[in-house]
């Protein structure tokens, strides 16, 4: 391949311009980024169709170079080469959806260290959503997430910078930087009429993929924040802990988990699905992107009743395990429908230390459904109710009537104040229990807060509550069904 280059750059004519435009093609095909040209285009024997193709991509390539010598040779000031082929190249990628983009040295390295579970920030994950800078979701207990910062959040300023036309690469660079120093963002939020300023002290972020708790005293509760490298590990040591502890049910909390490794995707669902059953596949322009991922035999199996709970800020990986488990029939899916992001990105690193990161192939369900721009679908919607800010309460203080008068259905007996108690309430020791019907004391951990808190993850724990019982009702329906 390089033979074929080093003779083709030999046969150019030596004018001024073929010079230039002969170094252009000879850079640019040592760095691996000609058009991504098969090698079949530079060989002999090229059929007629890839003959017009590779005259096609000389001619642009011969007009790149007229522009940069006119450029280097009349513009007003000195040109720095390097901002010019880094402004090209950038201005290439971005005609390309908004995940494929090019990762200069520096960006490429903390990418890396991302992915191993803790990097500086303030743990945000963004994307590009109609060309506008997009939150898809914040890290939890990260300066982003501790300021308010929501899934769905556009930025539209960073410091006095706007970022129409910027870059998700620009992006990331003007976000990081020193532990302890601050950064100004302006947010657009949806149902909001006034953007909203937010000051960030950035912070080394410490990604703890996974977390637990034990609800009712049977039901699991994992919480997968990120797939890095450790999260297949780490979740099956809650998994052992449960097991040790009589969990008989599992809920796995994928919201506001923006992804990563896709190889612990495929391992997180491989423990709870039987073996030889396909998880995602993918489908790409050449058969070396068309992929296949199934389970295997290698792990213990869990086959606990099962819930997954998804928000709008799950996003990649967390959609192929909801994907997946929905698409199988062994979890139900409760919450509300996820980003949308279903597309692989293949990180291909270059010569100078830089990397491009290449959107190659989409994501697909075992189903054959498409997780890019449509999501995951859950099986039980729960919408969180929005909270608006204070200025904004008093601003519909008028409306608070037609409020009360709302809500008042949904009111029971025991919420009125000085309702008159029954025997039995009367007789009961408050103390003994607490609202979820766990223990009251030390072993609470917080638990009725999480759950008076978070109207999803309450959800889910009632319906895992009442799967015993669900469960003979519908068994013993069968049987006598079938008598």
């Amino acid at each position: 391949m390089e033979n074929v280059i080093l003779n083709n750059f030999r046969n150019f004519k030596k004018t001024k311009i073929e010079r230039t435009l002969a170094g252009v093609i000879f850079s640019l095909v040592l760095a691996g980024i000609l058009f991504s040209l098969p090698a079949a285009v530079l060989a002999k024997g090229v059929d007629e169709a890839e003959e017009e193709q590779q005259v096609n991509a000389y001619e642009k390539l011969k007009v790149f170079s007229e522009i940069l010598s006119l450029l280097q040779a009349n513009y007003v000031e000195d040109i720095d080469n390097d901002d010019l082929f880094e402004g090209a190249i950038q201005g290439m990628l971005k005609t390309l959806d908004p995940h494929t983009a090019y990762m200069p040295p520096v960006s490429y390295k903390e990418m890396k260290v991302e992915t191993s579970g803790k990097f500086g920030g303030l743990g945000i994950e963004i994307s590009l959503r109609d060309g506008v800078l997009t939150v898809v979701s914040p890290i939890d207990e990260t300066p982003a997430f501790k300021a308010g910062i929501m899934a769905g959040d556009k930025i539209i300023r960073i410091e006095d910078e706007s970022t129409l036309d910027m870059s998700l690469t620009d992006a990331v660079e003007r976000l990081r930087g020193e532990r302890g120093s601050p950064v100004n963002i302006t947010v657009f939020r949806k149902g909001e009429t006034q953007p909203r300023e937010f000051t960030i002290v950035r912070d080394i972020i410490k990604v703890q993929s996974v977390k637990n708790k034990i609800y009712e005293k049977d039901i699991g509760y994992v919480k997968v924040r990120s797939f890095t490298k450790t999260t297949s590990s780490d979740l099956d040591k809650a998994l052992k802990g449960f097991r040790e502890k009589g969990v008989s049910k599992l809920i796995l909390d994928l919201r506001n988990n923006p992804g990563g490794l896709l190889n612990q995707a495929v391992e997180v669902s491989d423990r709870f699905l039987d073996k030889d059953n396909l998880i995602v596949y993918t489908k790409g322009r050449s058969e070396d992107q068309n992929m296949r991922f199934t389970t295997h035999d290698k792990v213990k199996k869990v086959d606990y009743p099962m819930i997954i709970i998804v928000n709008g800020g799950s996003a990649s990986a967390s959609e192929i395990v909801a994907g997946a488990l929905q698409d199988l029939g062994r979890a139900i899916i409760l919450g509300t429908p996820t980003f949308g992001k279903g597309s692989v990105q293949t990180i291909i690193p270059l010569s100078d230390g830089s990397a491009l990161r290449l959107t190659t192939a989409r994501y697909y369900t075992p189903s054959g459904r498409v997780i890019q721009e449509n999501g995951i679908a859950p099986d039980i919607l729960v919408e969180v109710p929005v909270k608006s800010d204070k200025k904004a309460e008093a601003d519909k203080e008028k409306k608070d009537g037609e409020e009360k008068s709302r809500f008042r259905k949904f009111l029971r007996e025991k919420d009125l104040k000085k309702h008159l108690k029954g025997k039995e309430s009367q007789e009961f020791n408050s103390n003994s229990l607490d609202e979820t019907g766990n223990a009251a004391g030390k072993e609470d951990s917080g638990q009725s807060d999480d759950l008076a808190k978070d109207i999803q993850l309450r959800e889910a724990v009632a319906l895992l509550s009442g799967w015993d019982v669900m469960s003979q009702v519908l068994s013993s329906r069968k049987a006598v069904s079938t008598q």
